[in-house]
């Protein structure tokens, strides 16, 4: 039998994304909001921008929102109604999956046959709902997972709840059932395939990118008297959900050895926690600053809501060092974002911050969970600083949305391409099945 000739692969014209549990209308920073929203905001952008039409469905959290909202142009938010709209936590979604399709399916009925060209899914629930349109509308399925249940228990805060294992079956069933997995490096490639037995020729490590224009280093001084922060201060910046996964209280304790080892310190130093309550942390919302008291340091610390991306700029080119003391990441855009302001960052040397963060030229990763090595850890920046800055700024001109969206193009004109032609890769069975070597992976940039 000749071999089948793959289609000339061709970029698609409209692509429904899926992002169930949270919009990319909502403010990072708060409730389920983070990364993974600013992540579909700026791909959606770009891929407008070079004249592909983007459907975002998210699940309707308010009777007072409209069915559909126009982000910018070329990108369309529908809002799909699935349970309860206020009170519904993300643990409790997927009961709603079914009711959710339903609605993502009706949108795509009142159209023509091929309407959508691609499904691009965005964490798990997303997925299970990504993988039925896929099977009904005949296109790929492209999934980006953000956090993957397994790695997140392998490395949780103290106290903290394990990932469900109805969550970890669902990844499982993504990933055997995804025509593209998109990692955001390499070491979350490596995660897909030993963990999930991901086949290596379907999984793409193609990086996040960041704002350079918005992003962008700036007048230190003019920050900081915008915000009200002294000149000589000594500005430590955390920046995400406050919840144990994230460790802010890693900052604060790292924070007070700091005033132990020289107090004469503690008129000048500042630790910015910017963010909100989320996840776990919404248990004990009041948690870090109970321990900002216990610490004697409360005098020291500010604790400000979610910052709309302009005003985030600011606090960034305020800092002196930016922290991200996550248990885990699955990439880190608030580092990214840090460094791309020229401030240098101190982080945990875990998941993607160890792609995010160019250890001894950016910033400075750090291995231990110790408040001490968080205190020389930014000692040590604090010393070096001006030179951090600038390999800050370079590292992060490495990275930008326009290279992650050209990337992600590719991946589907040539998931569409097979589809075509009958060359799609062959599914494993949903049962597990023999683990693939890693070292088939493809690297998109």
């Amino acid at each position: 039998m000749p071999a089948r000739r793959l289609l000339s692969p061709r970029a698609p014209r409209r692509v429904a994304t899926v992002s169930v549990h949270t919009s990319p209308l909502d403010q990072p920073g708060a409730g389920d909001a983070g990364g993974m929203n600013v992540y579909i905001v700026e791909v959606s952008r770009r891929l407008a921008a070079r004249g592909i039409a983007v459907d975002v469905f998210t699940r309707a959290t308010s009777s007072d929102l409209p069915p559909v909202v126009e982000m910018t142009p070329g990108v369309t938010v529908r809002h799909v109604s699935a349970g309860p709209f206020e009170g519904l936590g993300k643990e409790e979604l997927p009961a709603q999956l079914c009711a959710f399709t339903a609605g993502v399916l009706r949108e795509e009925a009142q159209h023509e046959p091929g309407h959508y060209d691609v499904v691009h899914s965005h964490y798990w629930l997303s997925g299970q709902v990504g993988w039925l349109a896929r099977d009904r509308w005949s296109v790929p399925l492209i999934h980006t997972a953000h956090t993957l249940a397994k790695v997140k228990n392998a490395a949780l805060a103290d106290g903290d709840r394990p990932e469900p294992r109805a969550r970890v079956i669902g990844e499982e069933q993504v990933v055997a059932e995804a025509d593209r997995l998109v990692a955001n490096t390499e070491e979350e490639a490596r995660q897909l395939v030993d963990h999930y037995g991901a086949d290596p020729r379907r999984t793409l490590v193609v990086p996040p990118g960041v704002d350079l224009d918005r992003f962008r280093p700036g007048d230190r001084a003019a920050a900081r008297r915008a915000l009200g922060v002294p000149a000589d201060a000594v500005v430590l910046t955390f920046v995400g959900r406050i919840q144990p996964l994230k460790a802010p209280d890693l900052l604060l304790e790292a924070a007070a050895r700091m005033l132990e080892d020289d107090p004469a310190l503690r008129d000048r130093l500042q630790v910015h926690v910017v963010g909100a309550p989320s996840g776990s942390g919404l248990e004990a919302p009041r948690r870090l600053e109970e321990l900002a008291v216990r610490l004697g340091i409360a005098d020291r610390v500010r604790f400000l809501p979610p910052q709309a991306p302009d005003r985030l700029a600011l606090h960034y080119r305020a800092a002196d060092v930016a922290v991200v003391p996550s248990h885990n990441e699955s990439f880190g855009l608030v580092a990214l974002e840090a460094q791309a302001c020229g401030t240098p960052v101190v982080a945990a040397e875990v998941g993607g911050l160890i792609t995010a963060v160019d250890d001894g030229v950016s910033g400075v990763l750090v291995g231990s969970r110790d408040p001490a090595a968080y205190a020389a850890a930014i000692r040590a920046v604090l010393a070096r600083r001006a030179l951090l800055a600038a390999g800050a700024r370079r590292h992060a001109s490495a990275f930008s949305w326009e290279r992650t969206a050209d990337a992600l193009v590719a991946a589907y004109a040539a998931a569409a391409a097979e589809m075509a032609a009958g060359a799609a890769p062959a599914r494993r069975e949903r049962a597990l099945g023999a683990l693939w070597p890693v070292a088939g992976t493809q690297v998109a940039w």
